[in-house]
């Protein structure tokens, strides 16, 4: 087993470690949470764009499920006088910054030539994002102590919530809210070129003639794994469709009901199916990994798909125009972002000093109360209340959770393993919006989110099965 690295990092260099989150997330916010859906409710009318919707995102979150794995892989064994880490940051942004450029001009467009075009050039963005956190993800395994990596984890969480969100806020959304949609990108784009060179200002060691030769089966494990994972969302969504239909006229409450369910099956079934095809047993058996990974995966389908329809929501709940709702979803993410900035660190102290599956139930038990919070709120004045308690729980969430998964996986294979947890991070997107997004064109976005409420219950409960936990300090 790889030594873990003995170099402590002084205070700067945790940023450097962890600057290009702050480009993933930013990206992620502009295109999934204002820009995307935007274009998609252009294209497709008011009808059906969270079936349309949770379409588009269903299938670039699945090539993220491949993509970033097998990025994770190639990682671990790049031979590059500069690291096996930063090239891939920098290819992938680069790459990144082509496709917004070709984003801005589809954006002129309409009608389902513009959805086809947005859908191609979303999964090329899914691939060349994937490419940069392939290699971001593997950094702080690599050049960080143990008895650090909680206050890393900390920086991480400050550098990949509050900062974009904030930017986002107060200068993307009102961008994107008055129909300058490729100034936007713009700006995006310029903001991911500055991570990326901050990047590069990490301590990496060369790799040249220290990596060792890949073992190419586990790609064929990855395809395996997304066909898989793949097929179960698909055929879940399948059901819940034929249900519905089945059903007819009935209450939002039943049809809210089979949507909960589907998605429970889901999150358990895909985890635990995916990872069963991997051809390398030591995966296969390392049920603390699995555990962890379905605990995320269920915080995830909650917190990133609320973001993702918060745009729809807020049209939903409170009747507004598109360009009040645009304006608002940039705002209440910037308020989840402050209380992140006030609490990532001391739940990076925390995590550090108390059981982090304790800590990581803690922040989605947390998180259910904050969607408690969105459902019955009554005025807009609400929401940002459930938005600063959200903001609580995701960063104790994600702290812990984080902290958690670098103490249960080999350090050696941290690229592969921590990209294999994108089951997690894309699965969670996919799951809630393709089987989320079919049932809110009847049932209405309010019952979404009690949904997504049940999967912060699901997270708390699934974390404390991971035996193999214990403070860092």
């Amino acid at each position: 087993m790889t030594e873990a690295p003995a170099r402590r990092l002084h205070w700067y260099e945790h940023i450097w470690v962890n600057a290009n989150w702050f480009a993933l997330t930013l990206r992620a916010q502009v295109l999934a949470g204002l820009v995307v859906p935007l274009l998609v409710q252009n294209y497709v009318g008011e009808a059906q764009k969270g079936s349309y919707y949770g379409t588009i995102r269903l299938w670039a979150l699945m090539m993220a499920v491949l993509t970033q794995a097998l990025f994770g892989l190639l990682s671990d064994h790049y031979p590059s006088r500069w690291g096996r880490r930063r090239p891939f940051v920098v290819i992938g942004t680069l790459a990144e910054v082509v496709v917004f450029a070709l984003m801005a001009w589809v954006a002129g467009l309409s009608g389902m030539t513009g959805f086809y075009l947005l859908l191609v050039l979303y999964l090329l963005s899914m691939l060349a994002s994937n490419y940069s956190q392939g290699g971001t993800q593997g950094l702080i395994p690599d050049v960080v102590p143990p008895d650090q990596r909680g206050t890393t984890s900390g920086v991480k969480m400050l550098l990949e919530i509050p900062l974009p969100l904030v930017l986002v806020g107060l200068v993307i959304a009102p961008m994107v809210s008055q129909g300058r949609i490729g100034l936007a990108l713009a700006v995006t784009a310029a903001g991911m070129l500055v991570c990326m060179a901050l990047t590069l200002l990490v301590h990496e060691e060369s790799s040249l003639g220290t990596t060792t030769p890949i073992d190419w089966k586990p790609l064929l494990s990855l395809v395996w794994m997304t066909v898989v994972f793949t097929a179960i969302i698909l055929g879940l969504g399948w059901v819940v469709k034929v249900v519905m239909a089945a059903l007819g006229s009935t209450s939002r409450l039943v049809l809210s009901l089979i949507g909960v369910l589907a998605m429970v099956v889901a999150v358990i079934a895909g985890i635990f199916g995916s990872l069963a095809v991997h051809s390398d047993p030591t995966v296969r058996r390392s049920h603390p990994f699995i555990w962890w990974t379905i605990s995320r995966l269920a915080a995830l389908v909650a917190v990133n798909n609320i973001a993702s329809f918060l745009l729809y929501f807020l049209q939903d709940k409170f009747t507004l125009p598109a360009q009040e709702a645009v304006s608002l979803a940039g705002l209440l993410p910037m308020v989840l972002g402050g209380f992140v900035v006030l609490f990532g660190l001391v739940a990076g102290w925390l995590s550090d000093r108390f059981d982090r599956r304790w800590m990581t139930a803690l922040g989605a038990g947390i998180g259910a109360l904050g969607v408690v919070v969105i459902v019955l709120g009554p005025s807009i004045a609400w929401m940002y209340v459930a938005a600063a308690i959200i903001g609580l729980a995701y960063a104790l969430f994600n702290v812990a959770s984080w902290a958690l998964g670098t103490d249960i996986i080999p350090t050696e294979r941290a690229g592969e393993f921590l990209g294999l947890q994108n089951l997690a991070g894309a699965g969670a997107g996919a799951i809630g919006a393709y089987i989320g997004g079919s049932i809110a064109d009847h049932t209405g976005y309010v019952w979404m989110m009690v949904m997504f409420g049940v999967m912060f219950v699901l997270s708390a409960l699934t974390v404390l099965w991971v035996k193999e936990a214990r403070p860092a300090g």
